[in-house]
């Protein structure tokens, strides 16, 4: 408190000696402090009755003292104008009370409780961001990447092309869905995503609103989604080319795997084709044999051009694992799953996954190797015309609804595990074809690992009750006829293998005639799908007397399978069958 006994203004020595009785001092010590005889302090006391006062007048003029005592100050720091705010902020409120006591009317407390009743509200903007919820979706943002995906950012910020080659399950779906939503949230640009599939497509859509929702609590909505900035987020499948009037930054995932991809990144590298766009290239590595190794290893800028102009590059895992820009333009990086543990990634156990998975499977899904499917009993190639944009194609499907297939015919394959603590146990179904010769889909598939052959069983038997199933195959080796047994119980013609050279043929065979054929259709994003198949390679049985197939497992690894699960699906239709006079047959979807 200032000291009193300075002044002379006798005004401001009653407010002084006021406050001090209000805050419980005796008219004696008053008088002592400020130097004024008691019986004139008495005075004031009884003429302007301070001791009946309310507890609001006390507060209101301790309020007004020091706000006048800020006000006055000279020279004022942050806190002064901070706690000016705050006194100005009390003295409204005190105001509103004054006021209600007068009139009883709710609405002089708060001034809202009048528009709740009004006939028309103002609508909340559409996947409104506010400022803070930015911020913090943004902080969020930098706090939460790796190391190597610091380095994809840093080549987002200064080169127009990147392309990237990068082992499964390091985080790179969910680092672009969140670089494009923090780029569409500050800059305004519009982000457009494109896989083989929409449903591919959409595994970003979901990250975007779960970025949102964590860190900014805001529900997005809409497809495309739309930001007040103007920003939009398109999540596109193969209808990317009848699309092309979109422009924006391109995110390509997963772009070795998709069939045609030389005609797909001609309608998509139109979208980009301003320098404010940028284009991002995202895959794991498939065959050497598909289109878009040439767009990798450099030979598409080749085309065309005079020998001198042409170029070659070293894409070799010890020239790009670091990320480097190349004569073509293009930033181009490797990032393998030991790359990823050195750049922080702290997800994987490296020698547990060498246990997993043989040397080819953990070189092509770990380590950015390309198949090499010339001893393959299925050609990547044959795989991938059977891949389709299931959303777009399949109108009759709805894998959301609790019957997806209606009243559909369907058929299951299912691949046990070898043991407890084996390899994976694979389920997959099958939507029988409307005719002879008709299309064969893999609409619902499922890997799980651990469980005993009673929970395997149950889970066959939930897609009994989502499916009209009318055909069960399942591979009896091992803990398989455990799975059988049970699966009886509730389906007494499942059909079981009896694993034999025999066997293995006739399931190959007819596999190759349906993919061959053309007669058979899985989305476009299950890769795992389609490696499986390639996995499987043409044998001698160990007396070296007959051919079998062999997939590179072990008992400590399963890739293929899927493979082996959809081939026991395939069984139900015999390995000859000709549709009626030699027509060929066109199926609608509806």
């Amino acid at each position: 408190m200032k000291d009193i006994s300075q002044t002379t203004d006798r005004t401001e020595i009653k407010l002084a000696a006021r406050a001090l009785f209000w805050q419980g001092w005796s008219v004696s010590a008053i008088s002592g402090y400020i130097d004024v005889p008691r019986p004139t302090v008495e005075s004031w006391k009884q003429r302007e009755a301070w001791d009946k006062a309310r507890p609001i007048d006390r507060v209101d003029s301790a309020l007004e003292a020091r706000l006048l005592q800020l006000i006055a100050k000279e020279h004022k720091e942050g806190k002064d104008y901070k706690e000016i705010d705050l006194l100005g902020r009390q003295m409204e409120r005190l105001a509103r009370v004054r006021r209600y006591e007068k009139t009883e009317n709710e609405v002089d407390l708060n001034p809202k409780i009048a528009n709740r009743n009004k006939g028309s509200r103002k609508q909340p903007a559409k996947n409104e961001v506010s400022e803070e919820a930015q911020l913090k979706i943004v902080e969020a943002f930098h706090d939460s990447i790796f190391d190597y995906q610091k380095a994809w950012q840093l080549a987002g910020l200064t080169h127009r092309i990147r392309n990237l080659l990068k082992s499964r399950q390091i985080g790179a779906t969910w680092y672009f869905a969140f670089e494009a939503f923090v780029d569409a949230l500050e800059t305004g640009r519009n982000q457009i995503f494109l896989s083989a599939s929409k449903a591919q497509a959409h595994v970003f859509k979901q990250y975007i609103i779960q970025f949102a929702k964590e860190y900014g609590e805001v529900e997005l909505r809409g497809d495309p989604i739309v930001l007040p900035n103007g920003a939009h987020l398109y999540f596109l499948g193969t209808n990317a080319r009848t699309a092309q009037s979109y422009h924006g930054n391109i995110y390509m995932d997963e772009y070795f795997w998709i069939h045609k991809f030389r005609e797909f990144r001609k309608v998509a590298s139109g979208m980009a084709m301003h320098k404010k766009w940028r284009q991002t290239y995202i895959s794991t590595p498939s065959s050497i044999t598909h289109e878009a190794y040439n767009f990798w290893s450099g030979e598409h800028f080749n085309r065309g051009r005079a020998k001198d102009q042409r170029i070659k590059l070293d894409i070799s895992h010890q020239a790009l694992h670091q990320g480097r820009l190349c004569e073509d333009g293009q930033f181009r990086q490797i990032v393998n799953v030991e790359d990823a543990l050195r750049g922080g990634c702290d997800l994987f156990d490296i020698d547990q996954l060498r246990l997993e998975y043989s040397p080819d499977e953990y070189d092509n899904l770990l380590m950015c190797v390309f198949l090499d499917d010339s001893f393959s009993s299925f050609r990547l190639a044959e795989l991938m015309a059977c891949m389709v944009d299931s959303w777009e194609v399949w109108t009759d499907f709805k894998p959301y609804a609790s019957r997806p297939l209606g009243d559909r015919e369907v058929w299951l394959g299912y691949d046990p595990q070898k043991s407890e603590n084996g390899d994976n146990a694979a389920l997959i179904a099958l939507s029988a074809p409307l005719s002879e010769n008709g299309i064969i889909r893999a609409v619902e598939k499922h890997q799980f690992k651990g469980a005993d052959f009673r929970a395997q069983a149950e889970y066959i038997e939930n897609m009994t009750k989502k499916y009209r199933v009318t055909h069960i195959g399942i591979d009896v080796t091992g803990i398989g006829y455990g799975v059988y047994e049970n699966v009886k119980h509730f389906f007494p013609a499942a059909v079981p293998f009896h694993y034999s050279p025999d066997v293995k043929n006739q399931l190959v065979l007819k596999a190759q005639d349906v993919i061959r054929s053309r007669r058979f259709q899985f989305d476009s994003g299950w890769t795992d799908l389609a490696s499986a198949f390639t996995a499987i390679k043409r044998t001698l049985t160990d007396s070296q007397r007959q051919v079998t197939f062999k997939a590179s497992r072990s008992e400590e690894t399963g890739h293929a399978d899927l493979a082996w699960a959809t081939m026991h699906a395939l069984h139900k239709e015999p390995l000859a069958i000709q549709s009626q006079h030699g027509r060929s047959i066109m199926e609608f979807y509806s």
